[in-house]
């Protein structure tokens, strides 16, 4: 009987390892009721996730939370967490089922909590989790080494989203995803959710891009209309050189 249960055990484990969860996530149900009234998206990529949620038709903007991530046993190691800071640095072992069609994923041995079902697993040469380390202004070109306080974006799935806080004070700055498009050296961002002015939810945003020596460099106007001119980095390269 141990034998058994040691070799369930281990298929378990091969298929988690096996299944890829890079790419953007739909929350569809939670506690065996269906998600209605709002709209959350998970956006797993290079080791790390990122989540934000929006109320369905005032677009008011509910909470984000995301971090590091590692498969096999699932964990998450929180380093935002708009609905509950005290777990930030903890590292979780939630109950989750991401669905693919047909095929099932159950994280932790559940009878479940969450369901996910996949929006897209499309890569463009952009998919990843980046973090800013540098920016022009006034034509002269600053480069900044991040720390607890950092900005990040991540990218996957047809999906983005970026983040910046303190993981060490806790401290939320605010956020902001939706779709994305990358192709021939332009991205368009289409809004879907922001934290700070949910009125620039349904604004398409028009960048010029280059990869360049691994970094993203990234050209055009701000939202508020502002010339902009920034570098971001591979995050795992940045904070493990």
């Amino acid at each position: 009987m141990k034998r058994i249960i040691l070799l369930l055990v281990f298929l378990f484990s091969t298929v988690i390892y096996a299944q890829s969860l890079e790419g953007s996530w739909k929350l569809i149900e939670k506690n065996g009721k269906k998600i209605a009234d709002k709209e959350v998206v998970r956006i797993y990529q290079d080791g790390y996730f990122a989540e934000g949620a929006k109320k369905l038709g005032s677009n008011e903007f509910l909470w984000a939370l995301g971090g590091e991530y590692e498969m096999g046993d699932y964990t998450e190691t929180l380093d935002f967490d708009t609905k509950n800071p005290e777990t930030i640095g903890e590292t979780l072992d939630p109950k989750l089922t991401f669905m693919e069609g047909n095929n099932k994923i159950e994280i932790n041995d559940v009878t479940q909590d969450e369901i996910w079902e996949r929006i897209s697993d499309n890569e463009t040469d952009l998919s990843g989790n980046w973090v800013i380390t540098g920016r022009k202004r006034d034509g002269e070109l600053n480069r900044m080494t991040p720390g607890d306080r950092r900005t990040i974006k991540i990218l996957g799935g047809d999906r983005f989203q970026w983040v910046a806080f303190n993981s060490e004070t806790r401290e939320f700055f605010g956020t902001g995803g939706g779709t994305y498009m990358a192709k021939d050296g332009k991205y368009t961002e289409n809004i879907e959710f922001f934290s700070r002015d949910n009125s620039r939810v349904g604004a398409s945003l028009g960048f010029d891009y280059e990869v360049k020596d691994g970094e993203w460099h990234h050209s055009g106007k701000s939202s508020k209309g502002d010339p902009m001119y920034e570098i971001w980095s591979p995050y795992d390269e940045a904070y493990n050189p």
